[in-house]
């Protein structure tokens, strides 16, 4: 299988022939510690278990290029004096091992000139490898990435609930799938329709599969909302709440593997 969720891990291996193995990973919300201490909280410091977890990965995958799906960091708006220290010190050595390349969430703000060496970055629209397409999810992604077969994103930290005869309640992180509504993307996008100065239409456009992922949160202490509750109502970022991703109907997976079937009929 040329994408590969690695066991009780939230992270992905890619392989693909000519672009090489990539590891993927999202929502790292380094510095989170911070802010909950601020708020009275007090939770051990999380960036040097993480990098090691990324580093164990990466021997373990063997892989070729570490993408970061958004949310590198947590505090938002702005950047603290502690992030502008602390992120590169955990990113550069990391670029010593292997390329990275950071896709923008909407926590990543003031990134400019911050990293040096083997980092690319880019905005929230996202980029492709070939036929994978990288974005975090708050935004709607760049129109070429639809031409892609398979989307990866994050941004809304997918969980399900468990909850037993006597009221016990168990929150596990989870992977979802589904392919993308066609028809909700072309008019979200306008492809397909007449042109209002020109008569004439629009250059025929080939969607990929469209096969969408979101990732689960990378960083061990931030959960989620379970996307199973009845007491859910409205979901974050766009592909959501447009419909476009269906997350009721679609598939889930635990990280251990174990495939739950479709999001709404998990009780």
């Amino acid at each position: 299988m040329p994408i590969r969720f690695i066991n009780d891990e939230p992270a992905l291996l890619i392989t693909d022939k000519e672009h090489g193995r990539i590891l993927a990973i999202a929502d790292l919300h380094l510095g989170i510690e911070h802010e909950l201490f601020k708020d009275g909280i007090t939770i051990a410091p999380q960036a040097q278990k993480l990098f090691e977890k990324i580093e164990k990965l990466i021997r373990m995958t063997k892989a070729d290029r570490l993408v970061i799906i958004g949310d590198l960091k947590h505090k938002v708006p702005g950047i603290s004096f502690r992030e502008l220290k602390e992120i590169p010190k955990f990113i550069e050595p990391l670029a010593e091992k292997i390329h990275i390349v950071l896709v923008r969430g909407n926590h990543d703000t003031e990134f400019k000139d911050m990293f040096r060496g083997n980092v690319e970055v880019h905005d929230a629209k996202g980029f492709a490898i070939g036929k994978y397409g990288f974005f975090h999810g708050h935004a709607w992604p760049d129109k070429s990435l639809l031409k892609c077969d398979h989307l990866l994103t994050a941004h809304i930290h997918p969980t399900v609930e468990f909850i037993d005869d006597f009221g016990f309640r168990l929150v596990e992180k989870v992977w979802v799938k589904n392919r993308l509504k066609e028809k909700i993307v072309k008019e979200k996008y306008k492809i397909g329709k007449r042109r209002k100065k020109k008569k004439t239409k629009e250059e025929k456009f080939e969607f990929g599969e469209l096969q969408t992922i979101i990732f689960p949160s990378f960083n061990p202490i931030i959960s989620g909302v379970p996307l199973n509750s009845k007491r859910r109502r409205k979901y974050i970022g766009p592909l959501l709440s447009s419909g476009a991703f269906d997350v009721r109907k679609a598939d889930a997976y635990m990280l251990d593997g174990t495939s739950l079937g479709e999001v709404r009929k998990i009780k």
